[in-house]
Formats: structure tokens, sequence, C-alpha cells
């Protein structure tokens, strides 16, 4: 297993809360990124890993944060790019705030940690180094209320192929492009039935199965620039 820590921002809850627990469960040390407190992260935390809070809906927050990550660090073995926000247009109040958030979040974020850490995954002796971006699969079709997430999804997702370009051979920079893949915990029925029907394959396949894309991309030393759909055959048109 590698000695410098994987970093993962967006992990107290939900798919990356899920992907930090079996990253701990094979043996990697770990750097959890997150905005709010949850119960969830003193878990993570009396497992050893490392817990730092960022805001990253604006410049000064992602660079406080990387200031404080490089105090904790010298070196990474790979950075996952979870961090989210889920926020319809319904919140746009017309002054641009809300698309600048989103932007900050999904690509500003993102790009100034791949830039500004790029010597911390330089550092690390192990063979493979790797970023990995989480983006969405409907960004590339766009999502008629949630116009500024799935664009700024959508430049994330190119982010990786110009990343991948600009830091190879060293570093390999992927993408994973999940579906629905669990539900919340107060969706009834209905979404559930809702949900499968919009994929191929019927099922509703919980969290796992994007950290099995992820450990893909960590084992593979010969893929970079592509990214991964995990969304069960989406028959959404």
């Amino acid at each position: 297993m590698s000695v410098a820590p994987i970093l993962i921002t967006g992990a107290a809850q939900r798919v990356g809360h899920y992907c930090a627990q079996r990253l701990l469960d094979d043996g990697h040390p770990l750097i959890v990124g997150y905005r709010r407190e949850h119960d969830s992260l003193e878990a993570l935390r009396r497992r050893g890993a490392i817990t730092l809070q960022g805001d990253f809906a604006e410049r000064a927050g992602i660079l406080d944060f990387i200031e404080r990550l490089r105090g904790e660090t010298s070196a990474l073995r790979a950075i996952v790019h979870n961090a989210a926000a889920w926020a319809g247009d319904a919140e746009d109040d017309g002054s641009g705030a809300h698309f600048e958030r989103l932007f900050h979040v999904h690509m500003q974020a993102p790009y100034l940690i791949n830039r500004l850490c790029r010597d911390l995954l330089e550092a690390c002796s192990e063979p493979q180094r790797d970023i990995v971006h989480i983006t969405d699969h409907l960004a590339a079709r766009g999502m008629p209320e949630h116009v500024a997430y799935a664009a700024t999804k959508a430049g994330l997702d190119n982010l990786t192929r110009s990343f991948a370009a600009l830091y190879a051979p060293g570093i390999q920079v992927n993408a994973i492009a999940p579906g629905p893949v669990m539900l919340n915990g107060d969706d009834d029925t209905g979404i559930g039935e809702a949900v499968r029907g919009h994929s191929a394959m019927g099922l509703v396949p919980g969290p796992g199965v994007i950290y099995q894309s992820l450990r893909y991309l960590l084992d593979n030393r010969f893929t970079t620039g592509v990214t991964l759909t995990v969304d069960g055959g989406s028959l959404n048109s």
C-alpha cells in the first residue's frame, strides 16, 4: 500500500464517504476534505484519516485549504475531486452568484489544487500517481433545471483531458461520471422505481460501483485522459 496519503474531497457523506472508508480498508493513508462537520467524519478520524475543513465556494477558501493541506503532508499518492454542490437554477437570483459558486466548487477548486499540488504528487515515491475528477453522467447532455450544475461539471470533464496531456507521463488524470447509484434516505418507492426505469440495467446499485471504478483507475498504469461513465446504460435522451 502507498505511504503517501490519498486526498479525497467531499468525503463526509454519501459516495465520497463510502470511498473514503474503502480506501482505508485497502490500507491507504487518507486526507479527507469536507465543507461541514458530520458525525461520519469522527469514524474516519478514529481510523487514522486526517480531516481538513474547506469551503470551495470562493477562491480564498480554496487557497486556504491548499495551504493547510501542504502543512499536513509533503507528498500525495492521488487526488480524488469528489466535492460537489447539487443546486438547481431555481436558486439563481439573477446576480450570477449561483453560477459562480458552482464554478468555484466544480472547476476552480480542482484546477487550483491540481496546479498548486502537482509537486506533492511528483514527490510520491510510488510508480503511479493519479488525479480523478468525479463528474456527472448527464453533464454532457445538459440539464434544463440545473444549467449551472451541468455546465460546470462538463467543464470539470474537459479539465480531465487537458490535465492528462499536461501531466503525462508522470501523473495520470481521469474522470468518473456517475449516474444515480444511490437514493437519499427520504426517497420514496416511486423515486426508486423512476431511477431504475432510466437505466438499461434497472438497478440502483449503491456506491460500491463507483469505488470499483476508482480502484480500477488507481491500479491501472496505462489509462489517462478518459471518463468512465457508470450509469447502468442510461436511457435518458
